[in-house]
């Protein structure tokens, strides 16, 4: 007989607890636990269990024939890059995001693309007529895609076993409930339990599922952190709603590189691809304008080419400001320090404003010279000249330090039609100075680049 008991567990982070407190003692979180129902089954014992016979042998790691993984062609090439060449045969995904950011609208996309594929869609947040608006306005239905609204995990196993579909999308995994567990849709036991289940169904049938998950205000995939242990892939999918870019970046996959970044356009009809990012977060109007710098950058082991964008004005208010948008307002104050310091410019009575163009958030710090170049572009009023692309990490001293992966930088410029690169000059030294189009300039120091640049 099952043995039934009650504990309280803490809905942010997992922790549990046999009585109800305010504070969660792991995460710090307030009143975040609830009650829920754990049926404790009774372990058979060892000599039971020495006594069975194994359904598998140990095999020697040398007799054991690798096999490459299947894939399955999701028909996005920018989703295919992400995964690292399409879907595997009982593979688990799981894609977070914000609300509203587009993740409904990307599976299902993948989903009527999918060309002669069977295909089961479980919405346990939206009807199917709601569905049915969606998947016109997106315009492509090729697929054999079922359409059905449901939350009980026990019902979506029937659909599946009469349908038989080679791929299974679950949106959301928080909507989903099973049985087994006495709680509450989206708690802690019920996530764990459905995830469980399904991967479970992924290994054992070779099915591929895509899970869709929350995020909590934290910017992490909500529920317990198991579930992001147990799937075999988790992609977030990010971006500012207030313009057109996402972004969908792998934390995790066991099957391909987590350095792949796949960028889209929202439109109206649905998320285009966008294959090129560096046409289109480049602006054809800055000629002539200052305060504006061409940056060679790294997302991933994806290059592209941005704009940052400076405006220096004298404080009106006494106390000057520094504000960064996309950038990391920190390094922001430590590049301004340096520019003082090493090149002797007097910012410290103006209002520094930095923005990343695009609405991207950029890590990189191979951006640290485009900054201080288009900070010092607006400070002089004199617009950096057309055609010039600039790269290299700023150090404490005032000195260029190398950055990564310099080729790739180089010909993403030269491929945009740049005829100048400003790189660190160790990069320079471990070239093969293969004939390029592009006129690459080492740099040493910062000072180097304000007089090259500001003659």
């Amino acid at each position: 007989m099952a043995k039934i008991k009650s504990v309280y567990v803490c809905q942010n982070c997992g922790a549990e607890s046999p009585k109800w407190i305010g504070k969660c003692a792991a995460c710090g979180e307030w009143n975040t636990y609830t009650e829920e129902i754990i049926r404790e089954e009774k372990t058979s014992k060892i000599a039971t269990i020495l006594g069975e016979t194994a359904k598998q042998k140990p095999q020697l790691i040398t007799e054991i024939e690798a096999q490459s993984e299947k894939r399955i062609d999701t028909r996005s090439p920018e989703l295919n890059r992400v995964l690292g060449g399409g879907l595997v045969k009982g593979s688990l995904v799981l894609i977070g995001g914000e609300p509203g950011i587009g993740k409904s609208t990307l599976v299902l996309q993948v989903a009527l693309n999918m060309e002669g594929r069977r295909i089961l869609y479980v919405s346990g947040e939206e009807s199917t007529s709601q569905l049915k608006i969606r998947a016109e306005r997106i315009g492509t239905m090729r697929s054999k895609c079922y359409i059905v609204s449901e939350t009980s995990l026990e019902q979506i196993f029937v659909h599946i076993k009469n349908i038989q579909p080679e791929l299974v999308i679950i949106d959301s995994i928080q909507t989903i409930s099973t049985e087994i567990a006495e709680s509450s849709p989206g708690s802690i036991t019920q996530v764990r339990e459905c995830s469980a289940t399904l991967l479970r169904f992924a290994k054992e049938s070779g099915t591929p599922v895509i899970l869709i998950g929350h995020i909590n205000k934290e910017g992490s995939i909500a529920g317990p952190k198991v579930l992001e242990h147990i799937v075999d892939t988790v992609l977030q999918f990010e971006g500012d709603r207030h313009y057109f870019y996402r972004m969908l970046r792998s934390h995790k996959n066991r099957f391909g590189s987590t350095d792949e970044l796949a960028i889209f356009e929202m439109k109206q009809d649905g998320l285009r691809e966008v294959s090129n990012p560096s046409e289109l977060l480049l602006s054809q109007n800055h000629q002539g304008l200052s305060g504006v710098a061409v940056a060679a950058t790294m997302e991933g082991i994806r290059p592209f080419l941005i704009e940052v964008q400076a405006l220096v004005s004298t404080a009106a208010y006494g106390t000057p400001q520094r504000s960064a948008t996309g950038f990391d307002s920190r390094r922001l104050n430590m590049l301004l320090a340096v520019l003082e310091k090493r090149a002797g410019f007097k910012l410290a009575q103006k209002d520094v404003f930095l923005n990343i163009a695009g609405g991207l958030r950029v890590n990189d710090t191979a951006i640290d010279l485009p900054v201080l170049v288009a900070v010092l572009s607006s400070s002089l009023d004199i617009a950096v000249p057309t055609g010039i692309c600039i790269t290299g990490e700023v150090g404490l001293s005032g000195e260029i330090r190398p950055v990564n992966r310099i080729e790739q930088r180089i010909t993403e410029a030269e491929k945009l039609g740049f005829t100048k690169i400003l790189i660190p000059d160790f990069n320079f030294k471990q070239l093969s100075h293969k004939k390029t189009k592009i006129e690459i300039v080492p740099i040493k120091k910062t000072e180097e680049a304000f007089r090259l640049l500001f003659k």
